[in-house]
């Protein structure tokens, strides 16, 4: 049995977690640690079952507390090289990983974690470098993307081959415009090395949605220039205009710093 959760996802903090048969891997750890251990033990969780953590990028709502776990718990770190020298210079991390529990990713390159077969790919961010996962365990394909500025035909391909998708959907275009962000930041967002709109994000999975996709949750919802239901309304009815049937690919908005449900895959 593989399971997911969400133990916050937004500029807040991000972390999420993927287990199968007594193995984990944490992916991205921006919450604070003792949420995270007291989250994590509420579900019922072993701290001692994670195997290793991923980092998407090296921005502090994805990194705040991966060296501390990593360093109490001896876990591997996967990241890019250009990522964990950002973590490196990060002074929001109270605790650097250690040098021996570097692992150093490339893209396209597949690797192994337990029952985990991983490849990552490149994301288009504002931060050192960022990586999206394309993870396979038994018949799942699961694919995160996180903090994208635009969508890149990779993107695309691994979009494509998943059954369980988490993807950004970060702000609504109008809110955006008219709320109180200062011009620069507004640029940023909207920029092709910032977030994913509402919009995109719809554009995007009824173009490459897998017809076999059993979930899809959205992640990474602006507290100010976004809202869950309006997110869920923008993307299900681009789904729906496609002809994917919403009863057979259910459409999930994660909550910021609410974990989800503990999702059985």
């Amino acid at each position: 049995m593989t399971q997911f959760i969400c133990f916050g996802s937004g500029s807040s903090g991000n972390c999420y977690y993927l287990s199968h048969e007594g193995h984990g891997i944490v992916i991205d750890l921006g919450i604070g640690i003792r949420h995270f251990k007291k989250h994590f033990r509420d579900y019922g969780l072993s701290l001692a079952k994670i195997d290793a953590i991923l980092v998407t990028h090296d921005h502090t709502d994805h990194v705040k507390a991966v060296g501390v776990l990593s360093n109490e718990f001896h876990l591997p770190v996967y990241a890019s090289e250009a990522v964990h020298n950002g973590m490196q210079r990060n002074h929001f991390m109270s605790k650097k990983v250690k040098d021996e529990d570097k692992r150093f990713t490339e893209v396209a390159k597949t690797f192994e974690v337990g029952p985990f077969s991983i490849t990552p790919f490149d994301v288009p961010h504002d931060s050192s470098a960022n990586s999206g996962y394309f993870i396979t365990v038994g018949d799942l394909q699961f694919c995160l993307i996180t903090d994208a500025g635009h969508v890149t035909n990779a993107m695309k391909e691994q979009l494509r081959k998943a059954n369980h998708i988490v993807l950004e959907a970060n702000y609504d275009d109008a809110m955006l415009a008219t709320g109180p962000y200062p011009a620069y930041l507004k640029k940023r967002i909207m920029s092709e090395r910032g977030h994913l709109s509402n919009t995109e994000c719809a554009e995007t999975l009824a173009e490459c949605l897998n017809p076999e996709a059993k979930q899809v949750w959205l992640c990474h919802l602006s507290e100010e220039n976004n809202h869950p239901e309006l997110a869920r309304k923008t993307i299900s009815t681009a789904l729906e205009q496609a002809g994917i049937d919403l009863e057979k690919t259910q459409l999930n908005v994660l909550r910021r710093t609410v974990p989800s449900a503990l999702h059985e895959l």
